[in-house]
């Protein structure tokens, strides 16, 4: 069974899903009654107030918010890496940042051929990732650039269609954005390893879905760029699209609507001579796999 819970607005609202229609309920304390697993995504705050009710009736939490993911005792999951974290819950799943959970099932094949020393990310970040409004805005500015009228930009303060800007996040006293800092410590704690040095440049792109980032990675001991096409191709949740000749890669379009993540560009970094270098270039659909396909995963392992 199906249960739908929003804010007072969304209440009487109707949505059509698998052939039957349900009626958004307003979200209360007292709303998770006989409510076996629960996916959070409205918001830290929302989390906050609402998780440990439901965890207290006795449901488990899968949030999609960045309100649990570092406390302690509170798995971080991508199913593909550390499904096994699962079993250490205490009513709450966290779910991880979009742009963690892309790098990280691209990263953790190679990972378990050797550990990682250090992996360099600079993401292109769709405008998916900011909500519906910001999909909206990047539309409405294509519009207006066709009918040779002034671009609205009210959601940015700036044009946003033939551009790329900074990712939105709050700028920290170290230079990092709060996008970049969740890929860091998030990382470290998916991965279960402390001493991996992670550093990330996100950057939002005038692209309506899908993420792609590239991913440098050093590793400890050399790894192959044979070996990195064998582990990628046979690992759960990636399609390697890696066609040198045609010039076919990973394109946000075509991961677009697709749950398996994309994965090209796969190639020997030539700045480290000793093999222990390899980049790859990934395409994810920050929808699905970067959210809710990653949330209900988890659940269907519960």
């Amino acid at each position: 069974n199906l249960k739908l819970l929003a804010s007072a607005r969304s209440a009487g609202k109707e949505v059509q899903w698998d052939g039957n229609t349900h009626v958004i309920e307003e979200l209360t304390e007292d709303s998770f009654k006989d409510v076996d697993i629960a996916l959070f995504s409205a918001g830290g705050s929302q989390s906050k107030k609402f998780a440990p009710a439901a965890v207290k009736a006795g449901c488990v939490v899968v949030d999609n918010s960045s309100a649990f993911r570092m406390t302690e005792g509170v798995p971080l999951v991508v199913p593909e890496v550390n499904p096994e974290a699962i079993k250490e819950h205490q009513g709450i799943i966290a779910n991880p940042n979009c742009s963690t959970i892309i790098m990280n099932v691209a990263v953790w094949p190679l990972y378990k051929i050797s550990p990682v020393k250090r992996l360099v990310i600079s993401t292109y970040q769709a405008a998916s990732g900011a909500g519906a409004a910001a999909m909206a805005e990047l539309e409405e500015q294509a519009r207006a650039w066709v009918a040779d009228k002034p671009m609205p930009q009210d959601l940015w303060g700036r044009q946003y269609m033939w551009n790329l800007f900074s990712h939105n996040a709050p700028i920290m006293d170290n230079g990092y954005n709060e996008e970049e800092v969740k890929m860091i410590r998030e990382t470290r704690k998916i991965f279960g390893d402390d001493d991996i040095q992670v550093t990330a440049t996100c950057i939002r792109v005038p692209v309506l879905r899908a993420h792609c980032e590239a991913i440098n990675i050093q590793f400890e001991v050399p790894v192959s760029e044979e070996q990195a096409f064998a582990a990628l191709a046979a690992a759960p949740g990636i399609q390697v699209v890696d066609d040198r000749e045609a010039n076919q890669f990973p394109e946000p379009l075509a991961a677009s609507g697709l749950e398996d993540c994309l994965v090209g560009r796969i190639r020997q970094d030539a700045s480290q001579p000793d093999g222990r270098g390899i980049e790859l270039f990934v395409a994810g659909d920050q929808l699905l796999k970067g959210a809710a396909l990653n949330a209900v995963q988890i659940a269907e392992l519960l």
